[in-house]
């Protein structure tokens, strides 16, 4: 049970001096309120701070969908069948096809252009490549296109769709990055971080969550542990550290 708090005063009178007590706000309930006060006051001004945002993160996110991988090898008019330099195009290009989702390999023959019975030759044989380095045979869709100028020799375009983390395209310069009265990050600020680091990814399910653990090496395990017992620190990682004492 708290008990109230009071000072005594003496105030002089017409009769005399008279005793007066008053109560007496203690010290700590006043820093309690004042500390409350300013919790209110933080609490609201982080509310209003927080709804703006000025991540790069935010504003320049990493996404995970589907964009369609495609790849135009030229063909000459006087080519008879795949060359080794389109081989070798076409096999780094399959690299990043994954034959586990299998999707369709689309080959277009340019029609109409002056390359049109080298180009069908030639992408004949780019569905023989593909079908040897594991495409199945059901998913490779043979197609054409019309050439835009008969005249010219036009490529065969090979695409397929693939999972890719991408982000938006960088160069938005809407505002002067020189007014920095507000402290912000100018709009473009991050872009190409994000790019690279979409593009440099191998896997884009890394970013949704961690892989489930591999199957540990328990003979090499063993080893290093028998090491361990034997010798404490091996004669390589002696060789190999910058430490001398």
């Amino acid at each position: 049970m708290s008990k109230s708090v009071s000072k005594v005063m003496t105030v002089p009178t017409a009769s005399g001096i008279e005793r007066i007590r008053r109560p007496v706000v203690p010290a700590l309930a006043v820093m309690l309120a004042v500390s409350l006060a300013g919790c209110a006051n933080w609490h609201r001004d982080s509310v209003t701070v927080g709804s703006i945002p000025d991540d790069y993160r935010t504003t320049h996110p990493i996404v995970i969908a589907e964009k369609n991988q495609k790849i135009d090898l030229p063909v000459g008019a006087g080519d008879r069948g795949m060359t080794g330099a389109q081989r070798d195009t076409l096999l780094g290009f399959l690299d990043g096809y994954d034959k586990g989702a299998a999707p369709s390999l689309t080959i277009a023959i340019p029609r109409g252009s002056a390359n049109e019975v080298a180009a069908l030759v030639a992408g004949r044989d780019f569905a023989r490549v593909a079908m040897a380095d594991g495409v199945k045979r059901n998913r490779i869709v043979m197609t054409s296109y019309q050439s835009d100028v008969p005249e010219a020799s036009a490529p065969v375009r090979v695409a397929f769709v693939a999972i890719r983390a991408q982000t938006d395209k960088c160069g938005r310069w809407p505002e002067d990055i020189l007014e920095t009265s507000e402290n912000k990050h100018y709009a473009d600020f991050g872009c190409s971080y994000q790019n690279n680091l979409a593009a440099q990814v191998a896997n884009p399910n890394d970013l949704l969550g961690p892989r489930k653990q591999s199957d540990i090496d328990a003979e090499n395990r063993g080893a290093v542990i028998d090491l361990y017992r034997a010798r404490g620190i091996s004669n390589e990682f002696l060789s190999n550290s910058e430490v001398t004492y």
